[in-house]
């Protein structure tokens, strides 16, 4: 039996112990780093392809007064994907709810969360390949319909419960985007990959944030440190901060080359953007297991780091330099990560030092 409830019903769920895992209802989030985050798609830097397809679609959807098709922001970590959805709820003048698929793990969150909306609202799930089967699947009514549907009790005398929902945007956001079912993720209007940013796109952040954080930076300085960053925003901005605090101890306020050289020696960054992590990587493919390949299993525990972490954050850069690859069978250090090392390459006749 199915008992359909008015929206924006009053629910009562027992989360006293467990409060929602979600922010206030707001254009924006205090607990956002708003100093450096861009507020509009004009500061956003970068990424100028969903710029021009976003601008398109918030104002159509605007113009036919309409909430914005369910977005899905994909790709590696600290590209400016929580960023985005902030941007868009305040171009399109609404409201944002911020949680994680990790935070979710009963439908009663989830409902509560989607019932409090308004309509044109949107609903923030970062991690959403992280989300529970269970609640990755009540989704798909409440983006197609705009219902969900709780079971109330269990066996003969239970009952479904229809709530009727607001037409809210949901937008997602993930680092593994095959790790999300075919059906939500068709359910999506628009899907964008963010790529990593060129130099030069790195070098206009960071000329932007020096500003905001009033400290001088010079052009110099500026090349040295945007050729470390990874082409990824977040990185960026974090490696600016504490050359910042490297030129305010050591320096004389002025972030120039030597003080960013040196800065970026202290932090253990080469030249190529490579920390410590990165070359502890490589190190252990080829010191203990002779260049590979070996399993990612067994690197992360060389390396007492999760398997995640290796994955999704640093394999990415090292395969992007040409410095790891990916067989059947594991891991592989190529000749590039060899030479740039200093390590001999290994051949079937001798030994040669690069």
């Amino acid at each position: 039996m199915i008992e359909e409830v008015p929206q924006n019903p009053v629910l009562s769920f027992d989360d006293t112990e467990n409060p929602l895992p979600f922010t206030e209802l707001q254009t924006e989030d205090p607990v956002l780093d708003v100093q450096l985050r861009p507020q509009s798609l004009e500061e956003y830097i970068g990424q100028e392809k969903i710029k021009q397809s976003l601008s398109i679609f918030m104002e159509a959807a605007k113009q036919r007064k309409e909430a914005l098709e369910h977005v899905l922001l994909f790709g590696p970590p600290g590209l400016g994907k929580t960023t985005l959805a902030h941007i868009i709820a305040k171009e399109m003048g609404v409201g944002i709810r911020v949680t994680s698929g990790p935070a979710m793990e009963r439908a009663g969150d989830l409902a509560a969360i989607l019932t409090n909306l308004s309509d044109g609202d949107i609903l923030f799930i970062d991690e959403i390949h992280r989300l529970p089967k269970i609640l990755a699947e009540a989704l798909y009514p409440a983006m197609e319909d705009y219902v969900f549907d709780i079971i109330l009790g269990k066996g003969p005398s239970a009952r479904t419960i229809r709530l009727n929902l607001p037409k809210f945007t949901l937008i997602g956001a993930t680092t593994r985007m095959s790790l999300l079912s075919g059906p939500l993720r068709d359910r999506f209007g628009s899907l964008f990959h963010l790529d990593f940013y060129k130099e030069e796109e790195i070098g206009i952040i960071l000329q932007r944030s020096s500003r905001i954080l009033d400290i001088p930076l010079e052009d110099v300085a500026m090349h040295v440190i945007s050729q470390r960053t990874r082409g990824v925003p977040r990185i960026a901005n974090r490696i600016l901060k504490r050359v910042r605090d490297y030129a305010q101890v050591r320096g004389n306020g002025i972030i120039d080359e030597k003080t960013a050289q040196d800065a970026l020696g202290s932090m253990g960054i080469d030249h190529l953007g490579l920390d410590e992590l990165d070359q502890k990587i490589l190190s252990t493919i080829i010191q203990k297991f002779g260049g590979g390949p070996v399993g990612l299993s067994t690197i992360a525990a060389s390396l007492s780091e999760e398997m995640e972490t290796i994955e999704e954050v640093y394999e990415p850069f090292l395969m992007q330099l040409g410095f790891l690859s990916r067989t059947p069978r594991g891991r592989v250090a190529t000749e590039l990560a060899y030479r740039h090392l200093g390590f001999p390459i290994q051949t079937q006749n001798q030994t040669s030092f690069l």
